[in-house]
């Protein structure tokens, strides 16, 4: 179906050149022009690749795999470790309880043995926080403690297919944690430590965890937040749980006597260093699609969704956004801010499999000081720097120019995502940062733990434009009525399968969850969510969200999270959450309607975002709390944040007669709060 063409945005409006052009030495020796002379000759250029990657994706899926040397069970010279690279075809979303087509049948495999192959003396974890570097390992190293917390968990019972926890920052300990895991085939989950119980029982609760790693507390902008009281909490209420591990960050030996089932991290590797060797392999191969990850979703509408991602679609996918579309090598150091609960983690730690240093941070972006994350750049002699567009954005208005007072020189690649980055921010990097500079904004998720677009280290980058969609992956804007759309948004589809779908919800045995989640508006083809927009570059255009879900500072988070807290106050009969786009981000807007007679005042507010802060986490906390007298809703009682959304931004609202109060969207229009 060819794309409608439709008037350009203004978001491209002025786009006269490119604001970054690779060099001629660049484009010969990235692993992307090996790739295309190795495995597509036929390809003139980036777009040609494209087209192939998605109309023969066995031959391109299996092309990544030789390509980046995936270790699984042989079968014998030039057989390959695979009956089939993709039984289903074309099928995306099947009527049966088996959701999606299967990948690479037969492969059997191991998640952590593939980023465990290197054992030499190279670093592959480098952790720093708010106070320095504070510990180095070795890819060898690394491998002889994952393998030692592997023992730990087969001590403790734990057998392929449990679940296990991670109540973590992020330390060298939650990789070594999920390595351990993987490579006995038990599935890791993680949130980061500044959920509250409420938050991290509605995601660990539904999956009935074995074991839960926990740390002692966390820092966090110069203060020592401990969490023990919070893990005590979990764990009553999680009854599954049978060993709770804590890794003492803030004190050398935590008070842990009282939590049943505990045990300081030594301990517990020091309790599997008695299991008779040859008890059990040193890496379980196991079907392409067995479980590695359990994800979750923002739970806009209640409990999080929780996304069963499987350990050769995650490693497949991430080899090839890392090794094609990053460049990576074994040479580069990369460091992405992010916390243990965002896929970005899991993303950022599959680069163990390529070789390369990964460079971990926990803490404040800036604090104690803002140019904290450039001096760290700094001193390890980062290669790719990650952040949220948010952040950029706030580096640039606290004055910060890393390109005048660092030395990176080795810095050559800058990735942004969890927001659109605003074309300022292409302006910032290339005139405050470096002028020459790969800076790729991407873009997927959590539902696919991984991306739907992102960067070309062998093209231009234009600004305010993603720059390509990924290789496999069959990206379109889509109109209402399902029509291809070019130069204006348009919902953004994927219409042919990939091998980082989810393989499965937890709990969801028929599959109806899963196919309401992405299939229920266009049938067969899956929708993400986001408002997106193809380029004549080739590039797209991320607009935000079509749906109701929360962005703010690139932490995607859920309404019903904030409802459940907000809705407790006694004061509070109802309330409605929306984001606001507001100076190139977006900001959490809650609306209230108070008892009869009430008033919302300062101590109000202040009790609503202390109980919001403790109970769900500070990314949840809403920068605008405003009182309404009435809230919106549909016929069928539902209330309507997307009719408020538009309301608040000054958009016509469309479809009013599915309300059944629309004349309560004026209470919502030119507040004078949420100009300021």
């Amino acid at each position: 179906m060819a794309p409608a063409a439709g008037p350009p945005s203004a978001a491209l409006a002025g786009a006269g050149a490119p604001v970054w052009v690779p060099s001629a030495e660049r484009v010969a020796r990235a692993n992307l022009t090996r790739f295309i002379r190795d495995h597509a000759p036929f390809a003139p250029d980036y777009a040609a690749l494209h087209a192939w990657s998605v109309a023969r994706p066995e031959e391109f899926w299996a092309a990544v795999w030789r390509f980046a040397g995936v270790i699984a069970s042989e079968r014998g010279p030039g057989v390959p470790p695979w009956d089939a690279v993709l039984d289903g075809g074309e099928r995306m979303a099947p009527p049966d309880p088996v959701l999606g087509p299967r990948w690479f049948r037969g492969a059997r495999l191991n998640f952590a043995e593939n980023l465990l192959r290197w054992r030499d003396e190279r670093p592959a974890i480098v952790f720093w926080n708010e106070l320095g570097r504070q510990r180095t390992l070795t890819h060898a190293e690394l491998a002889a403690e994952a393998e030692r917390f592997a023992a730990g968990l087969r001590a403790a019972g734990v057998v392929a297919g449990d679940r296990v926890a991670g109540f973590l920052p992020n330390l060298p300990e939650t990789v070594i944690a999920m390595l351990g895991a993987a490579s006995i085939g038990a599935v890791w989950s993680s949130c980061s430590p500044d959920f509250g119980v409420g938050g991290v029982l509605d995601r660990f609760g539904q999956i009935a965890p074995k074991v839960l790693v926990a740390a002692d507390g966390y820092r966090y902008a110069g203060k020592r937040i401990d969490v023990l009281d919070r893990v005590r909490a979990v764990r009553a209420r999680i009854p599954d749980i049978a060993r709770v591990v804590v890794v003492p960050y803030l004190d050398h030996r935590p008070d842990i006597g009282d939590i049943p089932g505990a045990m300081r991290w030594d301990e517990f590797v020091s309790a599997g260093a008695s299991e008779p060797v040859g008890s059990a392999p040193e890496f379980a191969r196991l079907p392409f699609d067995h479980p590695l990850y359990i994800m979750y979703s923002s739970g806009t509408t209640g409990l999080p969704k929780c996304m069963v991602h499987g350990a050769g679609g995650t490693l497949l996918q991430h080899l090839k956004e890392l090794t094609l579309h990053t460049d990576l090598t074994r040479d580069d150091r990369i460091f992405y801010f992010t916390t243990c609960g965002w896929m970005m983690w899991n993303w950022l730690v599959s680069s163990l499999a390529v070789g390369a240093t990964v460079v971990l941070y926990d803490g404040a972006p800036l604090a104690p000081r803002p140019e904290i994350l450039w001096d760290m750049a700094e001193a390890e002699g980062v290669t790719v720097f990650g952040a949220s567009a948010k952040y950029l954005a706030l580096a640039e208005k606290q004055g910060l120019a890393p390109g005048t007072s660092h030395e990176l020189s080795a810095l050559r690649a800058i990735l942004s995502t969890g927001s659109p980055l605003a074309p300022a921010s292409y302006d910032y990097v290339y005139t405050r940062v470096k002028h020459d500079v790969h800076l790729a904004s991407i873009s997927g998720g959590t539902d696919i733990v991984s991306c739907f677009a992102l960067g070309n280290p062998i093209a231009p980058v234009w600004r305010g434009e993603l720059q390509a969609p990924g290789l496999g992956m069959a990206v379109e804007a889509w109109d209402d009525e399902g029509r291809p759309v070019l130069g204006r948004p348009g919902e953004l589809v994927c219409i042919r399968p990939f091998p980082s779908m989810p393989v499965a919800f937890w709990n969801d045995p028929e599959g109806a969850r899963y196919r309401a989640a992405y299939f229920d508006r266009f049938p067969a083809v899956w929708r993400h969510g986001d408002w997106a927009e193809l380029t004549d570059h080739g590039g797209l255009v991320i607009h935000g969200r079509s749906d109701a879900t929360l962005n703010p500072g690139g932490v995607r988070i859920g309404t019903a999270e904030i409802y459940r807290v907000v809705e407790q106050l006694p004061e509070v009969l109802e309330g409605l959450v929306i984001g606001q786009e507001w100076e190139g981000d977006v900001r959490v807007v809650l609306f209230v309607r108070l008892r009869n007679g009430l008033t919302l005042d300062d101590a109000l507010r202040e009790r609503i975002v202390r109980r919001i802060r403790d109970e769900a986490s500070p990314h949840h906390v809403p920068r605008r709390i405003v009182q309404v007298s009435d809230i919106p809703r549909t016929i069928s009682g539902k209330i309507s944040e997307l009719a408020v959304r538009e309301a608040v931004h000054g958009r016509p609202v469309l479809n009013l007669d599915a309300l059944a109060n629309p004349g309560a969207l004026d209470q919502f229009r030119d507040r004078p709060e949420l100009a300021m």
